[in-house]
């Protein structure tokens, strides 16, 4: 059965207390003939509706920004799946093939961001392109072509409208034995809307599996010193409140934000 909507479920703050506030970087896109800076909506109300705190979209400006300045005032930071990939220089990889869509402005503004987020001590959720912009920002690397590997399943997307992709269940994860998705799922495996060519490759030395694909490839991870730092390759925000353990992943996630917010103000109200 779906979850009740957010308009009908009672706020996770306190009385008197506001709602954290969550960054949200911002992919670069042409909408017609004009330039934009873009985040999905889906990505927008996850955190407003199953997190219950405030999104704040940022703008991919690159290096034209003061990330510390953007840090400052947020109390988490989710970084979105997009259709680009991770600039391969990034990771000292080998050139993309010929009509490979990357975003360098958002690179330029992710990278350091997760870095600076991270040494803050804020929580951290990332999502498909977002768990490959972690771990290379935390020094591993990318395959950028899943499928062409020997052996491997194709974790792309199939053909057709947005609920034909996303709700697409591609395949199961093995959760680790004792992880934090394991505890939030309650079980030991998920089946999830996994849509992506890149993946992780070899692991930024920080972090740890919490679930891999059948054919070994890396699905999901966490900061092994941060009180939260979560990555996973699939789609959780997709129909969120529909779906019971996305559910518990962006509420643990805006439980995180806000223990973070009244640690900052000493356990006064904002």
């Amino acid at each position: 059965m779906p979850m009740a909507s957010a308009r009908s479920s009672p706020s996770p703050n306190a009385p008197g207390e506001r709602p954290p506030l969550v960054g949200l970087p911002c992919c670069t896109r042409l909408v017609g003939e004009h330039p934009t800076h873009w985040v999905g909506d889906k990505y927008v109300r996850a955190v407003s509706d199953a997190a219950g705190a405030v999104p704040l979209l940022l703008p991919a400006l690159g290096d034209r920004v003061e990330i510390a300045e953007l840090v400052a005032p947020l109390d988490g930071l989710l970084l979105t799946g997009s259709r680009s990939n991770v600039e391969p220089h990034h990771y000292a990889g080998a050139a993309s093939e010929a009509g490979t869509l990357h975003d360098p402005e958002r690179d330029s503004l992710t990278l350091p961001l997760i870095r600076a987020a991270i040494g803050a001590g804020l929580p951290v959720l990332a999502i498909c392109r977002g768990i490959q912009e972690l771990n290379v920002a935390l020094g591993g690397t990318l395959h950028q072509q899943v499928h062409a590997l020997a052996g491997r399943l194709d974790h792309r997307a199939p053909e057709g409208d947005v609920a034909r992709r996303y709700a697409h269940t591609a395949h199961a994860v093995a959760l680790t034995p004792g992880g934090v998705l394991e505890r939030l799922a309650g079980a030991r495996e998920l089946v999830v809307n996994s849509l992506h060519s890149q993946g992780i490759d070899r692991l930024a030395p920080a972090l740890v599996v919490e679930a891999a694909a059948p054919d070994g490839q890396i699905e999901a991870v966490r900061h092994a010193d941060a009180a939260f730092v979560l990555g996973v390759q699939w789609h959780p925000e997709y129909r969120v409140m529909e779906n019971p353990f996305s559910h518990a992943l962006f509420a643990a996630f805006g439980a995180a934000c806000r223990a973070w917010a009244r640690r900052r103000s000493g356990g006064r109200a904002a």
